[in-house]
């Protein structure tokens, strides 16, 4: 069983390749919520219908979120009854915002909804919420606290982050099944996932970093930063504001003491005897996850570096 934190864009184009490697019915996704936000009166999920979208191939392939092809009359009658757009949501994409505030309010768990919302897309693999309970992601600025969805869309990561902070975790705790799928995985992986805001409110989950601590399975994780840039999304101003070395071992030395296996790009390969210097073993390959077949071939690359490949 193979097992994968992940965050949005670049979690969910790693899982495609996994699940070409793979038998899906063997991996288990562990889905960041803490970004989860409402709009229109609705709960939204952004992290978590990536990847499902992305595993049911339905994703938009030129923005990496959404679905292909979707269409917004429903957000453009709501722009003239007055609702802010910032957050742009299509007509099938609220579709599943709508179901899935439906169940939460009939009282069922998130666990249940998302596994429901998975099989509902035809996936064989298991996606979990990294807890059933509400976590929120808070951003600090210069001007104070804003969700991590404002600082992102409405604002377009154009703010200074002193600091983050995950609302409710210290209440949460990892969904059921989460803790079995870390500790019985032959490998979980970290995906190339931003650090801080979507790999971050997972460890924080009271009980899962101890779990990714203790586990027997090999444990990787995917550098998202290449050459000291991130490939999409706020990683690199994020290592940048927060005093952190914006670069791979950047990345591995936050997460130093829960991986065996660090994945670097090969235009990083002058960085892994660094990385090896804190704990970790190294395997430098082409991490530019272009194309569906070099997406499959990275997981392979990996396997094959932990031995469980084909």
């Amino acid at each position: 069983m193979y097992t994968v934190f992940a965050g949005g864009v670049g979690a969910s184009r790693f899982l495609q390749g996994l699940c070409q490697a793979v038998d899906p019915a063997a991996v288990t996704v562990i889905s960041n919520t803490g970004d989860d936000v409402e709009m229109f009166g609705l709960h939204v999920s952004p992290d978590t219908d990536i990847v499902i979208y992305a595993l049911a191939g339905a994703v938009n392939p030129d923005t990496g979120w959404g679905l292909r092809g979707d269409t917004f009359a429903v957000v453009d009658q709501l722009q003239k009854f007055g609702y802010e757009r910032w957050f742009n949501l299509g007509d099938r994409d609220l579709a599943m915002a709508i179901h899935r505030t439906r169940q939460m309010r009939e009282g069922r768990p998130m666990h249940e909804v998302v596994g429901g919302l998975a099989a509902a897309w035809g996936l064989t693999c298991k996606v979990l919420p990294m807890a059933n309970e509400t976590v929120r992601t808070m951003i600090a600025g210069p001007e104070g606290e804003i969700a991590f969805q404002e600082y992102m869309v409405r604002l377009r990561t154009e703010v200074d982050v002193r600091s983050i902070r995950f609302d409710g975790v210290e209440k949460a705790k990892p969904a059921p099944g989460v803790l079995e799928a870390i500790g019985g995985a032959e490998a979980v992986f970290i995906a190339p996932s931003n650090p801080f805001v979507s790999i971050g409110p997972i460890l924080a989950v009271p009980g899962m970093r101890e779990a990714l601590a203790n586990t027997r399975a090999t444990r990787v994780a995917v550098s998202p930063i290449i050459a000291g840039q991130v490939v999409k999304g706020p990683a690199a101003k994020m290592m940048t504001s927060l005093g952190y070395e914006v670069s791979a071992l950047g990345v591995a030395r936050i997460y130093q003491g829960l991986v065996d296996l660090f994945v670097l790009d090969v235009e990083d390969r002058e960085l892994a005897p660094a990385v090896e210097a804190l704990g970790m073993r190294t395997l430098v390959t082409d991490t530019m996850m272009t194309s569906m077949e070099r997406k499959r071939e990275l997981a392979e690359d990996i396997l094959n570096a932990i031995g469980t490949g084909r």
